[in-house]
């Protein structure tokens, strides 16, 4: 059998064409992820987090239009592309009212991408409800990595709103609360030794300008409130530091202050809850039957 012989005999039976088709599309789609993949590991003309968004956003355009590739193929052995043609008016109505939520996801998914409001690799927070790591953005869904370790995919159409912590710098912000007893003065004393020790034990993660200077060190913001919830006076400390050391340096920052209190023995603020009582429990009775009484 020449090769000839071999095309006319896959083109005759319907089957193996079109599993070849397939099979065809598939090392289609792998060779240009990888090609991709290649070209963004050896180019650097912008931010590797962008790069990651941008990869991803292609790897999903490419099998998007494998499927539809794959689609139009088996229709065509039963259809004439141009009968699918001349009806694409009355079938695209049937997949517009069909297709709502897929065309929103999709072009939700474009504008995700256009306005640049995430990247691959930020911490968000989607809807004021789920928390954590953009692990892949798709044409149709984004998947987010929680805390927890759970994997969380929602459809782009669903997003309504997105808290990102990752544009570049993120502003550390702690409070303290002393006791009412706590000298004010003696507090901003002891603030400012804080501060001296945070900006030299974290001085990695402040956010730098051009001249290599700190944006914003630590430093105290100031009394941010004379009676916290009744309990006491509230002290503020602020530092911009980058966005990818937030969680740490907001971690490190509280251990420090929390050990700055302490070897200054600061009083800290202190629920209390007083429960006046009556000395005579004669008088109780009268404003309790026995079925009202606390026991």
């Amino acid at each position: 059998m020449t090769l000839s012989d071999l095309f006319d005999y896959i083109d005759k039976t319907i089957t193996l064409k079109l599993i070849l088709s397939g099979v065809i599309l598939f090392f289609a789609v792998i060779i240009l992820r990888k090609i991709i993949h290649s070209f963004f590991k050896k180019t650097d003309f912008i931010e590797e987090r962008k790069e990651k968004t941008l990869e991803s956003m292609l790897n999903s355009i490419i099998s998007y239009a494998a499927i539809i590739s794959f689609i139009l193929i088996v229709l065509n052995e039963f259809i004439p592309i141009r009968n699918i043609l001349a009806g694409a008016g009355v079938i695209g109505i049937i997949v517009g009212f069909g297709a709502q939520s897929l065309i929103k996801d999709f072009f939700a998914g474009l504008f995700l991408l256009y306005e640049k409001q995430l990247h691959k690799g930020d911490f968000i927070t989607l809807n004021n409800t789920f928390h954590g790591t953009v692990e892949d953005i798709g044409l149709r869904f984004l998947k987010l990595r929680e805390w927890s370790g759970k994997l969380l995919t929602i459809s782009n159409g669903q997003i309504k709103t997105i808290e990102n912590y990752n544009f570049e710098h993120m502003r550390v912000i702690e409070t303290i609360t002393t006791s009412f007893h706590e000298d004010p003065r003696r507090m901003f004393r002891v603030l400012e030794e804080a501060c001296d020790r945070l900006n030299e034990e974290l001085g990695d993660y402040i956010k730098m300008d051009l001249a290599d200077k700190p944006l914003e060190p630590f430093q105290v913001y100031g009394m941010s409130s004379l009676n916290d919830q009744h309990r006491g006076y509230e002290y503020t400390i602020t530092g911009l530091v980058h966005d990818l050391v937030y969680w740490t340096a907001a971690k490190k920052t509280r251990r420090i202050l929390a050990e700055t209190m302490y070897d200054h023995n600061i009083l800290m603020a202190e629920q209390r809850v007083e429960i006046n009582s009556s000395q005579n429990s004669e008088e109780n009775d009268r404003y309790f039957n026995s079925n009202e009484k606390l026991t």
